[in-house]
């Protein structure tokens, strides 16, 4: 579940703040995003930004929590079982590591530590994948695993990947095609056997 947001003042001024610190991470990344920069982009005094927000961390605590809802959506399209199983996992997935992939690249430190200690969002990616792999057994197409830890591996993969292909700096295009290689190969890993 995804927190919710938190601001002093909730004006048009405050959505105007927050949509030029968007900007400003497009451009510079989270790391270089401080209150003066947002002031002198919108031409505002201190007191406009600090009657409304306590310091740009809270800002960046919004659009990582508007990035991470955005990123859930991505995966909220139920499993129709005319669908071929694995073909609807790796759509899911790789539509998972589009969606994600530019939001972490301009966001990358910032989101990834946030990621690693907000325990509702793991708890969240691990639950519907869960249920993903729930759908996958009762279709006969994944082997009696533990769900609870495959869940958990695949999180780790996903993660793990997604920092790997933003830090070296991949394209999407090319973030997407290692992605999907190793996708496939952990896909057969845990097909269940067909019977003769």
């Amino acid at each position: 579940m995804v927190e919710k947001e938190f601001h002093l003042i909730c004006d048009e001024i405050s959505e105007d703040i927050i949509r030029t610190a968007e900007e400003l991470v497009k451009d510079e990344g989270a790391k270089e995003l401080n209150v003066r920069k947002i002031l002198n982009a919108m031409g505002i005094t201190n007191r406009v930004f600090y009657n409304r927000f306590r310091n740009v961390n809270e800002i960046l605590e919004i659009l990582y929590t508007r990035s991470v809802k955005q990123m859930h959506e991505s995966v909220n399209s139920p499993f129709d079982i005319r669908t071929e199983f694995w073909q609807y996992v790796m759509d899911v997935a790789t539509r998972v590591l589009i969606n994600t992939y530019e939001v972490k690249m301009q966001f990358s430190q910032f989101m990834f530590e946030l990621d690693s200690v907000k325990e509702a969002n793991r708890d969240w990616w691990t639950g519907k994948i869960q249920e993903i792999i729930q759908v996958g057994k009762e279709v006969g197409m994944i082997k009696d695993v533990d769900a609870g830890l495959l869940s958990q591996t695949i999180w780790s993969f996903f993660r793990g990947y997604n920092a790997d292909a933003v830090s070296r700096k991949l394209s999407k295009e090319d973030a997407v095609k290692q992605f999907r290689f190793g996708m496939e190969c952990l896909m057969e890993g845990i097909q269940a056997e067909k019977s003769v």
